[in-house]
């Protein structure tokens, strides 16, 4: 799917999160923390691709619910893993959808340069809040 400056790319089966889950606005969400000319590649993914991205270039062996992989000042790729985001939907009693939003938004901050910490948390929050997810 090509949708100005996102490329959304699914290697799973069932790209849908849950039945009936309102459609991710990932193109709003970039433009919104990136800018309009931030060129974004997407891939929705499962478990086996994110541990092997998470190995290969992280050294670590589990399967990671969103990677950032920053290509240059302006372009950047998202690997965002449906499956862990599933389970832990369920663990934290969020729909699927609203725990894809937060991780990729999440995944967004990271390309954007920001750290782990309370300023990145109220900037997702803000953002999550602005597209309508619960967080």
């Amino acid at each position: 799917m090509r949708s100005s400056n996102l490329d959304i790319k699914t290697t799973v089966r069932r790209a849908l999160l849950v039945k009936g889950a309102r459609r991710l606005l990932f193109d709003a969400m970039k433009k919104h923390v990136l800018g309009d000319s931030y060129e974004l590649s997407l891939v929705i993914c499962g478990d086996t691709l994110a541990r092997a991205m998470n190995r290969k270039y992280r050294k670590k062996g589990y399967a990671a619910n969103v990677l950032s992989f920053p290509l240059s000042k302006k372009e950047g790729e998202i690997f965002l893993n449906v499956r862990a985001a599933e389970r832990e939907a369920s663990k934290y009693g969020v729909s699927a959808s609203d725990r894809a939003a937060l991780l990729f938004v999440h995944g967004l901050f990271h390309l954007k340069g920001l750290k782990h910490g309370t300023q990145m948390e109220a900037a997702e929050r803000r953002v999550l809040k602005r597209f309508g997810y619960v967080r």
